[in-house]
């Protein structure tokens, strides 16, 4: 559903990425239901900022676009219904899934593919914790020259990526995208709490860890391939200290 793919995360609705260029429309059922108990807080954000604080994106708002169905393009889509419904802290969401993006397929790009994504929500929890959780998550993967660089997301702000440099490859590689929730998305949910999130490809990480040219060689189905593949111990793979 677009309401919870784009409009529930404060995205207008003449964003770029809502085109058919970017995303995948469904033809038939063309139109869903949207929940009733947050389509007025959401216009609000939208069109005047409601009582989050902003002026929202100063546009006339519309119910229909946000009724349309779609391939999520994001699990963000998935973690801000599971926000909707546990609005009290301590909220801890990690999930890995499939997300779809209407894309030129090359060697690092598909049209489909996996995302690992999560949120955390605290009574007192900073932008600082949340850069010591995703280095401590890939530290944990033997990612440990893990850096930040500031980024812009519709949804969250302040907003970084994370990027870790591969020591065999002599290059740094783009791990995530992450920031806090804007009280424009978590204000129309009825959260009153800040919340960290943070989400990104899986493939791409795995397409460095395995020296693979192509990220298409993941979904070849070549049996003999995938059985040979050998397993991978991340400290000694990547060699990062």
């Amino acid at each position: 559903l677009a309401f919870w793919n784009f409009d529930a995360l404060f995205q207008p609705q003449d964003h770029p990425a809502r085109e058919m260029h970017d995303t995948f429309y469904l033809a038939e059922p063309e139109l869903g239901d949207l929940p009733k108990h947050l389509v007025e807080p959401v216009k609000r954000a939208h069109e005047d900022g409601g009582d989050t604080g902003s002026i929202g994106w100063r546009y006339r708002w519309r119910e229909e676009e946000a009724r349309r169905l779609l391939l999520r393009t994001h699990t963000t889509a998935t973690t801000i219904r599971w926000l909707a419904d546990h609005r009290e802290p301590p909220v801890k969401v990690f999930s890995v899934d499939r997300i779809y993006r209407n894309e030129r397929v090359d060697w690092k790009h598909l049209a489909e593919f996996h995302q690992i994504e999560g949120i955390v929500m605290g009574e007192k929890v900073s932008f600082r914790d949340l850069l010591g959780l995703i280095k401590e998550f890939y530290a944990k993967l033997g990612l440990k020259n893990v850096r930040f660089r500031p980024s812009y997301f519709p949804y969250t702000e302040p907003s970084a990526e994370a990027i870790a440099y591969l020591e065999d490859k002599k290059t740094w590689l783009e791990l995530i995208g992450m920031g806090v929730f804007r009280p424009e998305v978590t204000r129309p949910m009825g959260v009153k709490h800040r919340v960290l999130a943070w989400g990104g490809g899986l493939e791409r990480l795995a397409l460095a860890l395995y020296d693979l040219d192509d990220i298409r060689t993941f979904y070849m189905n070549d049996l003999n391939w995938i059985r040979g593949l050998p397993s991978i111990y991340l400290r000694r793979k990547v060699g990062l200290l």
